[in-house]
């Protein structure tokens, strides 16, 4: 059911709301990559600059959500383009897309602290 209010949502969503959209989900799926790298670092050891990156791209992203008070500070320029359904709400249930943003920000510390401590391998 969930499923077929964002297809009727998006059918009714105007070309800025849904370029906006599918922007929005580009930065997420550049956030879930930039996590995951951070935790493969932290498991592998590994240093190099696309950890640098994602750390970057990560903590640029906890300060917007510090900005928008724990909330993505989007939002409100998505619902002036039309777009009344919040990202995680489009591929989550709701009570779940309102935990998403705590349990990712934990999740980020987490990989931020293990990155930190587990030392850098030395070449042989």
């Amino acid at each position: 059911m969930a499923r077929d209010r964002v297809a009727m949502i998006w059918a009714e969503l105007g070309p800025r709301a849904k370029a906006f959209r599918l922007a929005h989900a580009a930065w997420a799926l550049v956030s879930l990559s930039s996590l995951g790298y951070v935790w493969l670092s932290a498991v592998t050891r590994r240093r190099d600059r696309l950890l640098a990156a994602g750390v970057a791209f990560l903590s640029m992203e906890g300060i917007a959500l510090i900005v928008g008070r724990g909330n993505c500070p989007f939002g409100p320029l998505q619902t002036r383009l039309g777009d009344p359904v919040p990202l995680f709400e489009v591929v989550l249930p709701s009570r779940a897309a309102k935990a998403a943003i705590p349990v990712l920000v934990v999740i980020t510390l987490a990989g931020f602290l293990a990155v930190l401590h587990r030392p850098p391998r030395i070449p042989h």
